[in-house]
């Protein structure tokens, strides 16, 4: 059976910047000191009308290949995680394949997961490598969740950002990839949810009054309590999985980059010291299934030979996953 590494990481964030100043002019009921308390977040990037998944994603693998001299004929698996697509069909990964220039003989697929999403792709690209169907696996996370928020949603509004990652899981690298814990209870589902636009419920015509529905809903305090519920059990059994067993053990631990109200709540209920536990939020705020990667290259030269990090990711669906990186 192959191992499998994490061996490069980049992304890319949009070029426009939504500040919290800009935002209290929209809501004057709120001021910039209290947005940065509240979320600990104090701009967001938001993608150009005409910029979507594609676009970033394909921006994200150029950085990926530039940064760190990755010949992009290696690639031979394209998996790409968004929850707002270009299209419902065809696979945007297809498209991805397309403009990067990666060999027809890659493969390619979407997979709909939201922040949860970077550790269920490592946890995908390691049992393609394991099984010996693919050696490197380019793995894009790529969210425009702006264009899923209702231009009045205050809450929505100061928490997300767009952005993209791009990584590549290969039979060599600097990180090995361990042992997997995941779960899902889709009894929340509709707690993070947009309602309307695919078969179930589709939107109505534009000439049509607009529905809230069409638009991102969450329920703020029923993914809090889902959060402190699953994110301790999650914690304990990813480091059993990986052979570890307290909590200071880990040198470094990485969670989903929800808010920082969230956050240090369960940093502190998990009894990890501040010192171990890394964030990067305030200047790009929740991008989705991209945070965990963008933490990742913020704090990549802290990691030493020898050091473990916990990668945590939770929220919509519900859906859950950790792992385990061990650095050579």
């Amino acid at each position: 059976m192959n191992t499998a590494y994490l061996k490069a990481v980049s992304y890319y964030l949009p070029e426009r910047v939504m500040t919290n100043a800009e935002l209290v002019r929209e809501f004057p009921e709120w001021t910039v000191e209290k947005v940065a308390k509240k979320v600990g977040i104090d701009q967001r990037h938001i993608s150009a009308e005409d910029e979507f998944v594609s676009d970033m994603a394909v921006k994200a693998a150029e950085k990926l290949f530039e940064e760190h001299k990755i010949d992009r004929n290696v690639v031979d698996f394209v998996m790409l995680c968004t929850q707002s697509p270009d299209y419902f069909l065809p696979t945007t990964a297809c498209i991805v394949q397309d403009r990067l220039g990666l060999p027809t003989s890659a493969g390619a697929i979407d997979y709909n997961q939201g922040c949860s999403g970077y550790v269920y792709g490592l946890a995908m690209a390691k049992g393609l490598v394991s099984a010996g169907i693919a050696q490197n696996i380019l793995l894009i996370t790529s969210e425009v969740y702006s264009k899923h928020i209702h231009k009045s949603d205050k809450g929505n509004r100061t928490i997300f950002g767009d952005a993209a990652s791009a990584s590549l899981i290969s039979t060599e690298g600097l990180a090995e990839i361990g042992q997997f814990e995941l779960g899902s209870d889709g009894s929340g589902f509709e707690n993070l949810i947009v309602k309307n636009g695919a078969m179930k419920s589709p939107k109505k015509s534009a000439a049509e009054a607009e529905d809230m529905d069409d638009f991102l809903y969450m329920n703020g305090s029923a993914i809090f309590n889902f959060t402190i519920d699953a994110v301790p059990g999650l914690v304990e059994n990813t480091l059993k999985k990986n052979g570890v067993s307290e909590v200071d053990e880990m040198d470094w631990f990485v969670f989903h980059q929800a808010n920082a109200f969230m956050l240090n709540h369960l940093r502190k209920r998990v009894g990890i010291d501040s010192e171990q536990f890394l964030m990067h939020m305030q200047a790009c705020g929740n991008t989705v299934s991209a945070t965990l990667p963008i933490v990742l290259k913020n704090h990549w030269e802290r990691f030493r030979s020898g050091q473990k990090v916990m990668l945590v990711g939770f929220g919509v669906g519900y859906s859950w996953g950790g792992t385990v990186l061990s650095f050579k």
